[in-house]
């Protein structure tokens, strides 16, 4: 099973992407995509970027995120 997390890209440097996951900015290797750039919304699985993926996708998901963690008791992360 894959866990991917949405985050949006903060900055770019070389084949490292900041990243936020919701106020929390995390270094992730960003070979993998390699056109993407500062603004846009990604998945983030085992420290790397997987793909790249529209406002409206990332906005749904942080939402499932929310819910889910809500739910489980968890402290937010987004």
């Amino acid at each position: 099973m894959c866990l991917g997390i949405p985050a949006k890209v903060v900055k770019i440097e070389d084949d490292v992407a900041i990243v936020n996951y919701g106020g929390v900015l995390r270094k992730v290797d960003a070979l993998l995509v390699p056109d993407i750039k500062e603004g846009d919304f990604v998945i983030v699985h085992a420290g790397a970027i997987i793909a790249k993926i529209n406002e409206k996708e990332a906005k749904e998901l942080i939402s499932a995120w929310q819910i889910m963690l809500r739910e489980s008791k968890l402290e937010t992360f987004f």
